[in-house]
């Protein structure tokens, strides 16, 4: 008895691992086909991703060469600017603007506003949004002339900025 029991047991693992073998190779079978369609569609979605890829590389890097041709065309004069104010005028300095002092300034920094170019792409209103974030104080202020100097000064046009800013004290228009 004890033989034909463990006789039973084994026949019975053995149409389990054929059965399971069996499933396995059926369903795999079916899985290669469909996957087998799906390869070449998706090797020529890469092909198109790559072409886009490409593209907006081009794309950036022509637009990284002008921003450079535009930054040697607005080459810091400090010179110039030497000459113009009789004092050493550091780069981006906002403070060379009529009505920004050091807390200003500062204020600005806080709004990641740190440079002339910057400063000179911002409106009126933005202006005066950095002014009352600093408080009741800073109310007496007027912004409304800053971005056309900051204009002036990253464009290196210190004689017009000096000129402009004696005919206009406290850099009001």
């Amino acid at each position: 008895m004890d033989n034909s029991n463990l006789t039973f047991w084994l026949l019975l693992l053995a149409v389990g691992i054929v059965a399971f073998l069996i499933g396995y190779f059926l369903r795999g079978s079916g899985k290669d086909s469909s996957e087998q369609k799906e390869v070449p569609e998706l090797k020529d979605k890469i092909r198109s991703l790559e072409a886009e890829l490409r593209s907006c590389q081009q794309a950036l890097d022509k637009s990284k060469s002008a921003q450079k041709g535009q930054a040697d065309d607005h080459a810091f004069d400090f010179k110039t600017a030497k000459k113009v104010f009789g004092k050493t005028i550091k780069q981006d300095d906002l403070k060379v603007i009529e009505g920004i002092g050091p807390k200003i300034e500062g204020l600005f920094h806080n709004y990641d506003i740190k440079t002339w170019d910057a400063l000179a792409h911002i409106s009126v209103a933005k202006c005066q949004e950095v002014l009352e974030s600093g408080g009741d104080r800073y109310r007496v202020h007027d912004p409304s002339s800053w971005p056309m100097q900051a204009m002036m000064c990253y464009e290196n046009k210190w004689k017009e900025l000096h000129r402009w800013q004696v005919e206009h004290k406290h850099g009001k228009l």
